[in-house]
């Protein structure tokens, strides 16, 4: 009798630890990568998302001009009247006859290109001083951070106006004059950060198995602040965005034959109230579009790479 009894019991263990190893196995996590929770958190951002697909249809259309617009960059025709947005000019026509799609996007090239440029210029040089003045301290800490603190302090729309006029108003000018301004709050995060990283142990142990101290900043201490850096530039483009609309409308910005939104805002400042205002509408629409965008993705960004997200 005992036999029969141990035989269902020794059948039902067996059972129930098969059932609670497959039920173990059902919900075991599954591993995943740095990259891959980054790119789940990111693609399940809204904002980032639209913002994103904004700005990819802005670039798109903008460096597409050649062939989206509907006439030739700056294809006059003195007879024809300004006149109102329609089907066959989308924008409507200008004082000069032009299309104003086609001027609108031959313009975004410009003013992407500075936003953009001043971008990565302005997250380079300020990864590189604030992960010198963080790494190393001393003197070169006090020292950068005082060059810093100088340039936070100075009127920029004031400094940028005087370069430009020593300097000329290209793009490339332009570009360079901005990020020179644009690298401040970059050098600090990355300084606050490099600070906090460097007693870590795994920088520790790159320092004891003898690699240098550049190889240390650039392979080890870096890498761990790409999410920050990435925040700081989107940050950055839209500011150099905005500035240098407001130099151009200022007129110390992109001078012709060059054109950007901002001096295409300056051109039809005296139209508002009229029924050309549609000439300001437009190049302030594209403004605020890349703006909001490139916001929109620094959002999610900020959110994708916060350590304390949940995992998802």
């Amino acid at each position: 009798m005992s036999e029969v009894v141990a035989e269902p019991a020794a059948e039902e263990a067996d059972w129930s630890s098969a059932t609670d190893s497959d039920l173990l196995e059902g919900v075991a996590p599954e591993a995943r990568t740095q990259w891959q929770l980054f790119r789940r958190r990111f693609f399940r951002h809204k904002a980032a998302m639209f913002g994103l697909f904004m700005l990819l249809v802005l670039v798109v259309c903008c460096y597409g001009a050649r062939w989206i617009a509907p006439d030739a960059k700056n294809a006059q025709d003195l007879l024809r009247t300004p006149e109102g947005p329609s089907w066959s000019h989308p924008f409507g026509i200008d004082q000069l006859g032009r299309d104003y799609l086609t001027e609108v996007l031959y313009a975004g090239q410009i003013s992407l290109s500075i936003g953009l440029g001043v971008g990565a210029l302005s997250a380079i040089l300020g990864s590189i001083i604030g992960a010198v003045a963080g790494y190393f301290g001393s003197w070169r800490d006090v020292t950068l951070m005082r060059v810093t603190d100088f340039f936070l302090v100075v009127p920029q729309i004031a400094i940028l106006a005087v370069a430009l006029q020593f300097f000329g108003s290209s793009p490339l000018v332009i570009i360079v004059v901005l990020s020179g301004l644009f690298w401040m709050a970059i050098a600090r995060v990355v300084r606050g950060q490099v600070l906090a990283l460097k007693e870590k142990e795994f920088v520790e142990a790159a320092r004891a198995s003898g690699a240098s101290d550049a190889r240390i900043i650039i392979r080890t201490i870096l890498p761990n602040l790409v999410g920050i850096i990435s925040v700081a530039t989107t940050i950055a483009m839209a500011g150099a965005i905005i500035a240098e609309s407001t130099l151009s409308f200022l007129g110390f910005g992109v001078q012709r034959p060059d054109t950007s939104w901002g001096n295409m805002l300056s051109d039809a400042r005296g139209l508002v109230g009229t029924d050309q205002s549609f000439l300001i509408y437009f190049p302030g629409l594209m403004l605020l579009a890349v703006v909001l965008s490139v916001n929109f993705i620094g959002d999610g960004l900020r959110d994708a790479l916060d350590p304390q997200g949940q995992s998802g």
